[in-house]
């Protein structure tokens, strides 16, 4: 395992930026790497640190996207919607690859949740990346109209006290507090992970980062996954998925608030796809149902 820092110059910020990153295995091998770009935005590399079960077979690579964990952190840009976008993180992805001397290698790529959300962008670009060899989007959205889509019916399975609650702070703007937050956990015991006891250490890694530096959750997504009021509340990459042409594998579970409507649209648009729905697993379906997820993923990249 080696650990490492790649300079990030950032449009608008003063100060010298780094990105963080941790590789699990070899780079000097020809085995193709993986690359995980975690979700939040800003819930970092750690909760899915599971995926190093794939690194007895190939390099994995894990990074702190700008802003959260071990990278460069902006708490005065909070509230910046022109700051913080899709092409800051692309362009810092590209960047991580430049740094790691992978531009000329074939790499496959995963994204969890936000993470395939930027990995289908950055899969989409005109010209498309040359050496994309596969892609794995995991959990994730194609479209935020979607995405309310695919959680509207599951918040109104909630008892009828947490949807009044929910309710209540989304009419009064008032999200930070204790009853809101309580609401919060009866849905995401449902539909974020259904591993006991709760949370996972998983589950509470991703929670400590939103809670340690909210800055680039708050602004893009909003105060929680049930409402989203950032710069992402119009956000759509459905027009754009035609372009991507390499294989692609979807996962999501059963449970999961990344519904199958939310999915839909890479199913439709992707021109190699397969899709494995994981039963008894929700958001966080590599802790859920880690074994078969790993043998899933693990397949998919051996072809």
């Amino acid at each position: 395992m080696t650990t490492g820092y790649a300079p990030f110059q950032v449009n608008g910020v003063d100060e010298p930026c780094q990105t963080w990153y941790k590789i699990f295995g070899n780079l000097s091998t020809s085995t193709t790497p993986l690359i995980i770009i975690h979700g939040g935005p800003g819930a970092c590399h750690d909760y899915l640190l599971p995926l190093t079960d794939l690194a007895s077979s190939m390099p994995v690579i894990f990074y702190d996207q700008i802003g959260n964990g071990k990278s460069t952190h902006l708490a005065h840009k909070s509230g910046d919607e022109q700051f913080w976008t899709v092409e800051l993180f692309k362009k810092e992805l590209e960047n991580l690859i430049l740094h790691l001397n992978l531009e000329n290698r074939p790499i496959n790529v995963y994204g969890h949740s936000w993470g395939g959300m930027l990995a289908a962008v950055w899969a989409a670009t005109i010209p498309s990346p040359p050496n994309l060899s596969q892609l794995i989007i995991s959990n994730s959205l194609a479209s935020v109209d979607k995405w309310r889509e695919a959680i509207t019916p599951l918040r109104k399975q909630l008892p009828d006290d947490v949807q009044a609650v929910l309710d209540r702070a989304e009419e009064t703007r008032e999200f930070e507090t204790p009853e809101y937050e309580a609401a919060v956990e009866v849905f995401y015991k449902r539909h974020l992970s259904l591993a006991r006891p709760w949370p996972a250490p998983e589950v509470q890694a991703a929670l400590d980062w939103l809670s340690k530096d909210p800055t680039t959750y708050n602004t893009m997504y909003g105060p929680s996954e049930l409402y989203a009021s950032g710069s992402l509340r119009d956000w759509t990459c459905i027009p754009d998925l035609k372009n991507i042409k390499v294989k692609t594998l979807l996962i999501n579970g059963t449970e999961d608030e990344a519904q199958d409507v939310a999915m839909q649209p890479f199913f439709d648009h992707i021109e190699k796809v397969k899709w494995v729905t994981l039963d008894n697993a929700a958001h966080f379906s590599h802790v859920d149902q880690r074994e078969k997820y790993m043998k899933i993923l693990g397949s998919f990249l051996e072809v």
